[in-house]
C-alpha cells in the first residue's frame, strides 16, 4: 500500500504532526513527500477552541506548508449537524472562538445568554468557559433545544498537566439537564470525518491517528481505512491486539512510512 492509493490523507494532530509547541520528527518531511506525490494533506482535530486559521498558521510555523481550507475541527462539523436540525437563527455557543467562528461560517449568530430566540445549543471546549456559561447552556438544554457536543474528550492536556475537557464540562450540564446530547461531532463519533470529506470531495481517503480510541475508531465507523502511528498514545503492540473498530488498517512507527519506497504494517 502507497499513498498513491489515496486522495486524501486525513491527520490528527496533538500526536501525529505535533506535541504542544514540538513538531514530531520527521512530520514536516512526511507531509511535504505526501503533497509531492500528489495526495492532498487534511488535518482534523476535536479540538474546538481554534479556528480553521489558528490551526493552519501553527502548522505554518512548524513549516508545514497548509491553508485554512486544509484544517477540519470539531466545531466545523458540529456547526453542520446543527444546520441540519434547526434554521438559520441564534444559537447558543458555549466555548471559544472556534465554536463562534464555525457557527457564523453555517449562517448562524452565536449568542451567550439564553432567550426565546435561540434556536440550539452548541457546546465545545473554551479555556475561559465557566459556571456562568454552564448554567446559560443548561436553561437552554432542559428547555428542550438541540444540544450538540463538538466533542467529548474528558482530559484536556495543558502546560501544567492534564486539565478537565470538554467532555468534562458536558457532563456537568448532562447531569443538571438529565439530558445527554443530541449528537456529538468529534472522534470517534464519524461526524468530524464526514465534514473533511465533504469539504474536500475525497474519494479515497485515508484516516491517520496516534489514539485507537479515537483516531482509528473514527475511521473504522466509517468504513475508511486507518493508519495508526506510534508517535503519541496508543503503541505499535497495542494496535496489533486491537479488536473492533479500534484495529487499525496498517501501522507504523512514524510518518516517515509515508516517503516514497517506505513501508506500511498491514494489521491482519
Amino acid at each position: 500500500m502507497s499513498v498513491g492509493n489515496h486522495d486524501v490523507l486525513l491527520f490528527d494532530l496533538d500526536g501525529v504532526v505535533y506535541i504542544g509547541a514540538d513538531i514530531v520528527p520527521g512530520a514536516r518531511e512526511a507531509i511535504t513527500s505526501v503533497l509531492e506525490q500528489g495526495a492532498r494533506c487534511v488535518y482534523v482535530t476535536n479540538n474546538a477552541s481554534r479556528t480553521a486559521f489558528e490551526v493552519a498558521q501553527h502548522l505554518r510555523q512548524l513549516g508545514i506548508p497548509a491553508s485554512d481550507a486544509d484544517v477540519v475541527t470539531s466545531s466545523m462539523a458540529a456547526a453542520s449537524m446543527i444546520a441540519a436540525l434547526v434554521p438559520t437563527g441564534e444559537v447558543l455557543a458555549v466555548g471559544g472562538e472556534g465554536v463562534k467562528a464555525a457557527l457564523r461560517e453555517r449562517g448562524f449568530t452565536p449568542v451567550s445568554k439564553y432567550s426565546d430566540s435561540v434556536v440550539a445549543v452548541m457546546q465545545g471546549f473554551g479555556q475561559d468557559v465557566g459556571w456562568a456559561d454552564l448554567a446559560e447552556a443548561t436553561f437552554a438544554v432542559r428547555a428542550g433545544l438541540p444540544w450538540i457536543a463538538t466533542n467529548l474528550d474528558s482530559t484536556f492536556p495543558s502546560a501544567r498537566g492534564i486539565a478537565p475537557g470538554n467532555g468534562a464540562l458536558v457532563q456537568v450540564v448532562a447531569q443538571t439537564s438529565g439530558r445527554v446530547p443530541d449528537g456529538v461531532a468529534g472522534k470517534p463519533e464519524p461526524a468530524l470525518l464526514i465534514e473533511a470529506i465533504r469539504r474536500t470531495g475525497a474519494k479515497r481517503p485515508l484516516m491517520i491517528g496516534d489514539r485507537l480510541d479515537t483516531d482509528i475508531a473514527a475511521g473504522s465507523r466509517l468504513g475508511i481505512p486507518t493508519l495508526l502511528v506510534a508517535t503519541g498514545v496508543s503503541t505499535l503492540e497495542l494496535g496489533r491486539n486491537a479488536v473492533g473498530d479500534q484495529r487499525p488498517t496498517f501501522m507504523s512507527s512514524d510518518l516517515t512510512c509515508l516517503l516514497p519506497n517506505k513501508s506500511w504494517i498491514a494489521v491482519t
